[in-house]
């Protein structure tokens, strides 16, 4: 995925797709220690009397006179944000289902108090977000040339140009674990008391979680796990090399289905489409489906193929957001949800 322009195809390929490319046996551990002192000083505490910076992951320094207060962020940074204590003005992304409740990427935020700028992909109102008076713009990247997610590229110029400093948390090319850090050194930049008893507790159970998925795959190493993301006409088959996630539970021993190298390269890696006549292609034991409101939800699918399936016959379909919320206390239930699932499946592939 190299800009914002094929991320459209992406972002339901992240739906599907999710990987995250590895880091390597370092990363296989519970925590990552990469990327620890690539925050800027303020990040050991901020000091809301003087100057704030923070160096993001296109290498480029966001500074001010203090520490910023008017946050607009993507809705999942925000959420993440939220988590560790530290509040934003407005966002951006898919914040609000069709009948006005919080969409799942919102996480605990109370929706009806945040300025929403877009909705849907393509939408950033710029003219909100002058009014907000940002001192700070946060969003992830989904590809290696520093692209900012759901700031459309026609506009990010326009954005930009409203003076607030910028900050993007690369998710592409490596495991859950170092934009996870990442995003708790920006919250510590901005406040947040990340040596607080709650955030050690989600962070303790974040690495049981990890240490019981190892377990249950070591236990189970022919478990086959796929990663689905449905639309109405192609069902998407993820490859593990890309997405945060899929990266890391394959570094735990997950045993994913992976579609051939040629079948990606039309996704730029991220995953193999196909027809719902064609679902079965890739046997699996357990399917995890994109949970996001953009795709298609398992009890929504009415394909006969899809229904013919063993794992959907076996009840061993689980849900999975290739968008995790980048905060401790969120991304534990992923590990915990997908290590009970291999815990008790059945061989049925």
């Amino acid at each position: 995925m190299s800009n914002a322009r094929a991320t459209r195809l992406t972002r339901r390929g992240l739906l599907a797709a999710g990987g995250a490319l590895g880091l390597g046996a370092a990363l296989a551990a519970c925590g990552s220690d990469k990327g620890k002192d690539t925050g800027s000083d303020s990040a050991k505490g901020a000091d809301r009397t003087g100057p704030w910076s923070f160096k993001d992951d296109r290498g480029q320094t966001a500074k001010a006179d203090k520490v910023p207060a008017n946050i607009v962020a993507f809705v999942g940074v925000a959420a993440a944000l939220h988590d560790y204590g530290v509040g934003v003005k407005g966002v951006f992304g898919p914040t609000r289902t069709k009948d006005g409740k919080a969409d799942v990427q919102a996480g605990d935020l109370d929706v009806d108090k945040i300025t929403t700028l877009g909705n849907e992909w393509g939408q950033f109102n710029i003219e909100k977000y002058a009014a907000l008076s940002p001192d700070l713009l946060v969003t992830t990247m989904f590809d290696g040339a520093g692209t900012l997610w759901y700031v459309p590229e026609e506009s990010t110029k326009k954005v930009l140009a409203v003076g607030a400093p910028s900050v993007g948390i690369s998710v592409y090319d490596r495991q859950m674990t170092e934009p996870l850090q990442r995003m708790l050194e920006l919250a510590k930049s901005l406040g947040a008391d990340t040596a607080s008893s709650a955030i050690a507790q989600a962070k303790k159970r974040f690495e049981d979680a990890a240490a019981r998925l190892r377990a249950a795959t070591k236990a189970k190493p022919g478990i086959k796990v796929l990663a689905g993301s449905a639309s109405q006409d192609i069902f998407y088959v993820s490859g593990s090399g890309l997405s945060i996630d899929l990266e890391y539970f394959k570094a735990l021993g997950v045993n994913f289905v992976e579609p051939s190298a040629s079948a990606l390269k039309a996704s730029g890696g991220w995953f193999e489409n196909l027809s719902w006549e064609n679902v079965d292609k890739h046997p699996a034991d357990i399917i995890m489906m994109d949970n996001r409101t953009s795709a298609v939800q398992p009890a929504d699918i009415t394909e006969a193929t899809w229904k013919k399936l063993p794992a959907v016959k076996a009840g061993q379909v689980i849900a999975r957001n290739p968008e995790p919320i980048l905060s401790y206390d969120k991304c534990a239930p992923l590990l915990e949800d997908l290590a009970k699932a291999v815990e008790t499946a059945k061989k049925v592939s």
